[in-house]
């Protein structure tokens, strides 16, 4: 029996998902600092796994997480791989909140996929998010000025990877669990970037550690608590909760690294989120659930 609506156990897993997101972000900031991405990666890849152990026993062991999809899992992670290197190199260029607020694209571009791809239709409330989010970039990234910063750019590469990942997990979840594709997701990540994060490896410093281990599980706990959070509520209720991490993003960059927020990327933040809110308005719980098995 599915549990009763539950805004604040909703709520209650929401704040920890975005917790962790934002844990996240700071962790990549300082491990990136000192390691190449690729290292950070692999790291985050191989400690995740053995985070991860306990709730594969709990789904059926080692015997359940065989996949009849083994190409389907590589083409994803290899996209999604890219996409988090993408994600990180792009935390060392640019601030937090101009990060945070190209990245809430994503959706666009799983829109604009999905219509290609899975054959979605097109509605005019999906066209209309997509224009505002697109619009939105234009005035964070302002091309024309001549302030645009490569940074920019890796993000916005970045979250259309991610738009593709989305698109395939879609897909996936027809066939497989949540578990199993995080299962398969860390594996096949680990193997991809052995080799990048061995040809850059350097030993981290014993004071960096803790922050390994903070990105290895934030990534982790920041999927599984929005899933939690999904259980109790539609998506409608539960995505715009995660536009807070906007804000929260750049209090954060204000408060730790004294990053400055000017009018066009709190303007342009506004219309992807507008956009955002739009494409919400006539999604189902199914599609929710399918897009918060996206590790």
């Amino acid at each position: 029996m599915a549990p009763a609506p539950s805004i604040p156990k909703a709520a209650f897993w929401m704040a920890l998902s975005i917790a962790s997101m934002l844990a996240m972000s700071v962790a990549g900031r300082e491990t990136t600092a000192e390691l190449n991405v690729f290292q950070v990666l692999e790291l985050r890849s191989v400690i995740g796994f053995f985070i991860l152990l306990p709730l594969v026993v709990m789904n059926g062991g080692f015997a359940a997480m065989r996949t009849k999809r083994p190409f389907a899992h590589i083409a994803r992670n290899v996209i999604h791989y890219t996409g988090q290197a993408a994600w990180l190199y792009a935390l060392t260029l640019i601030p937090l909140a101009v990060l945070i607020s190209i990245e809430f694209t994503t959706p666009i571009w799983t829109a604009i996929l999905a219509v290609s791809f899975l054959g979605e239709r097109l509605s005019r409330s999906k066209l209309t998010a997509i224009v505002l989010g697109l619009i939105g970039v234009v005035i964070i990234v302002r091309p024309s000025t001549g302030s645009m910063d490569p940074g920019h750019l890796v993000v916005l590469g970045a979250a259309v990877c991610f738009g593709i990942s989305m698109v395939l997990v879609k897909s996936m979840t027809r066939t497989e669990s949540v578990v199993r594709i995080i299962f398969w997701m860390l594996i096949i990540q680990s193997v991809v970037g052995l080799v990048p994060a061995l040809y850059s490896w350097r030993n981290p410093s014993p004071g960096l550690w803790p922050w390994i281990f903070v990105i290895a599980f934030t990534g982790m706990s920041s999927h599984f608590c929005l899933a939690r959070a999904l259980v109790h509520a539609d998506a409608t209720i539960i995505s715009p909760m995660d536009f807070l991490r906007v804000p929260l993003t750049a209090l954060i960059g204000w408060l730790l690294y004294h990053e400055q927020i000017d009018v066009f990327t709190a303007g342009g933040a506004a219309l992807i989120l507008a956009g955002n809110l739009l494409n919400l308005q006539k999604k189902t719980p199914r599609v929710a659930e399918a897009e918060a098995a996206t590790p």
